[in-house]
């Protein structure tokens, strides 16, 4: 049976995941998952817990296949996914800016991890790429900023644990309610993109905006990242 694995996206804004040019990418962020999760698995983003409310699909996977950094940033398929500072907002949140220089050390394009001025953020370079692999897929749903509820029957089932899903992931479910799931986001998955990301403006600034992470949880660290890890380390 496929694995599955659930997690709350605390902020959506196109990066990881990003669902654009094609394919859906898991690059950053959830290095867990990015470690684990084999092909075939299924990977589904949900929101962050809403009292009295069933949880809402943010977006769903299948991990169709796997690339370490360099051969994401080689690979032509994803050359759009590079991040455009100065192009549309789907351009910024491109998530293919890692890649290693001849001698070894990780490089990190300006992007959603790199500072605010687009130098090297150290501290994201070396949380992201301790798991150099980035989990691609084209059969995917994206609903973002209209996320669909879960059904009653799959959300509160095995105690709840859906519906009760906090920090980190969840992936240890019963055959049954796992098998369900993952025949539900089946019905689903030939839709690609159907929203906007939710963290996204209403509508497109004339210049872009500061950057922020969409990892909600880091940002606080990115001002002094460069003091926390030594250039020279890697994965």
């Amino acid at each position: 049976m496929p694995g599955l694995y659930i997690y709350v996206v605390t902020h959506d804004g196109g990066h990881a995941p990003n669902p654009f040019h094609g394919f859906c990418t898991l690059a950053t962020c959830k290095p867990q998952i990015r470690k684990k999760a084999q092909i075939g698995d299924w990977i589904a983003g949900i929101d962050p817990k809403q009292k009295g409310r069933n949880r809402r699909l943010i977006y769903a996977m299948r991990v169709d296949q796997d690339l370490d950094f360099d051969e994401y940033w080689d690979d032509l398929r994803f050359r759009q996914k590079r991040p455009n500072q100065a192009g549309s907002l789907m351009e910024r949140c491109g998530d293919n800016y890692y890649h290693r220089s001849p001698n070894g050390s990780w490089i990190q394009e300006p992007g959603d991890h790199s500072n605010e001025d687009g130098s090297q953020n150290m501290y994201h370079t070396y949380k992201d790429t301790r798991i150099p692999r980035v989990l691609i897929s084209n059969r995917f749903v994206y609903y973002g900023g209209n996320s669909i509820e879960i059904p009653d029957d799959l959300c509160n089932r095995d105690d709840s644990r859906i519906r009760n899903c906090g920090r980190g992931h969840r992936c240890n479910f019963s055959e049954s309610l796992q098998q369900d799931f993952i025949d539900w986001l089946e019905t689903q998955i030939y839709l690609g993109i159907v929203g906007k990301p939710k963290n996204w403006p209403t509508s497109e600034p004339a210049e872009p905006p500061k950057k922020s992470s969409s990892c909600s949880a880091e940002r606080a660290t990115k001002k002094r990242a460069t003091k926390s890890v030594p250039r020279s380390r890697t994965c």
